[in-house]
């Protein structure tokens, strides 16, 4: 390849609460603030030839829009539903429009109180990962990076 393509975009898109990573239940989701998240999947994303730009919201609707974005451009998703992995239809049918998402959660859901153990966005997602803190977003644009072609760095 070698050309000047520019890299592979990427969405990491993080629903509610998300934002308030390090002030929200710190025993389960540790210290580290959205802000740092966001830092660190720009930073494994640039050093995986990817391009990846980091939102958040609280807001369903503008999930949904994001999520159509990603459709209609044909852009890699890495998604963390947060509390609507358990229960929007909405967003699942959203997700299931994109042609690739790796759905990902901080905690290990699986371990967790057992209405958080039920996806309703997993049917239609690439892959899952749970459990492994940031590192899981790390894994999900490992994963994009092999499965999508990226440009090579010039």
């Amino acid at each position: 390849m070698g050309t000047a393509m520019s890299p592979t975009k990427v969405l990491v898109l993080n629903g509610p609460n998300l934002g308030r990573l390090g002030r929200r239940q710190p025993e389960i989701y540790g210290h580290a603030t959205h802000a740092d998240l966001a830092e660190h999947v720009v930073g494994t994303g640039t050093g995986l030839g990817l391009e990846v730009e980091v939102r958040q919201t609280d807001s369903e609707g503008e999930m949904i829009g994001w999520l159509h974005e990603a459709a209609d451009q044909n852009i890699p998703v890495v998604l963390n539903p947060a509390a609507w992995t358990h229960y929007s239809i909405a967003v699942a049918d959203a997700v299931a429009q994109v042609n690739f998402v790796v759905e990902v959660h901080i905690s290990n859901v699986h371990s967790r109180e057992g209405f958080r153990r039920h996806s309703v966005i997993s049917p239609y997602v690439t892959g899952v990962i749970a459990g492994l803190g940031f590192g899981g977003y790390d894994l999900a644009l490992t994963h994009v990076a092999a499965s999508v072609e990226v440009p090579e760095a010039r």
